[in-house]
């Protein structure tokens, strides 16, 4: 194998646009839980740390997934489906990761911080990848909270402990995690129809999925302005900042409802993405501020 393709597929195996996001709201936590601007080395610790977790979540979730990446056209492509890497390097890889994550941040930071970031992982490999994906249309309800994690690391990681602020962070990622992944669900239903994971458009249709997908959007703008009221760090900006983005999303939401075609429901899929990126942008913003 050349090294470039070597480095692409090990590169692949730790999800690099997720845990981008995954980061971000990492960020927001650290920079909200701070008094003035957070140090450089919790920057750089929940940084690296955070990207080593989710990283190694995502190589392990690679190797137990490897048949169901194989049925499915999305994923077939992927490393350890492609046979580019075996299921037991990219197990060994992921382990080293959550390894090195739990090292630097119990050292760089605080050991509460470490045992989030393996609890994220844990929570991702064993709840929802080997228990709840395959059994239940509640997969993503209740293991999308592996999602939440990042929050809490940053938050515990300036802090050293976890506070009213950091649960609602969790639970705001928590509410938009199920729409995000049902628009997705939406666009694929074929595909995990095919792989018999029974994501909810796949089992209820697309036009059942809609009233729990709007009970769930509904709930994470409430919940994005009541935190207003939660920390006294968030003021005006944040407030109107979610408003829009909250209102905006209601309405794709409805738009989908009332015209569903593929072009609404990519485009509610990639604002999903961009919601909660704008989202943690807004909270840096006005910790700043």
């Amino acid at each position: 194998m050349e090294i470039q393709q070597y480095i692409k597929d090990y590169t692949t195996l730790t999800k690099p646009k997720v845990n981008l996001l995954l980061v971000i709201t990492a960020l927001s936590a650290i920079f909200l839980a701070s008094e003035n601007l957070p140090s450089i080395q919790v920057l750089i610790a929940v940084i690296v740390g955070g990207t080593f977790a989710s990283g190694g979540a995502g190589a392990i979730n690679h190797s137990i997934d490897k048949d169901i990446d194989n049925t499915m056209k999305r994923t077939s492509k992927r490393p350890v489906a492609g046979e580019r890497i075996s299921k037991l390097n990219a197990l060994i890889f992921g382990i080293l990761l959550n390894v090195a994550s739990f090292t630097i941040l119990s050292v760089l930071t605080n050991v509460l911080a470490a045992v989030m970031a393996i609890s994220g992982t844990l929570f991702y490999v064993i709840i929802y990848s080997i228990w709840l994906k395959k059994k239940t249309f509640h997969n993503i309800v209740i293991g999308g909270a592996a999602g939440c994690f990042p929050p809490l690391v940053g938050w515990s990681a300036v802090t050293g402990d976890l506070s009213l602020s950091a649960w609602y962070l969790f639970a705001i990622i928590f509410f938009w995690t199920p729409p995000h992944f049902w628009a997705l669900a939406m666009l694929m239903k074929d595909d995990y129809s095919k792989a018999k994971i029974p994501m909810l458009p796949s089992v209820v249709g697309i036009e059942a999925t809609f009233k729990p997908m709007t009970l769930h959007t509904i709930t994470l703008i409430m919940l994005t302005l009541v935190m207003t009221f939660v920390n006294n760090k968030l003021g005006y900006i944040y407030f109107l900042s979610c408003t829009i983005i909250g209102i905006y999303y209601l309405y794709l939401t409805y738009k989908l409802y009332k015209d569903y075609d593929r072009e609404n429901n990519l485009k509610i899929y990639k604002f999903s993405l961009l919601y909660m990126m704008l989202f943690s942008v807004i909270v840096i913003a006005d910790s700043i501020i």
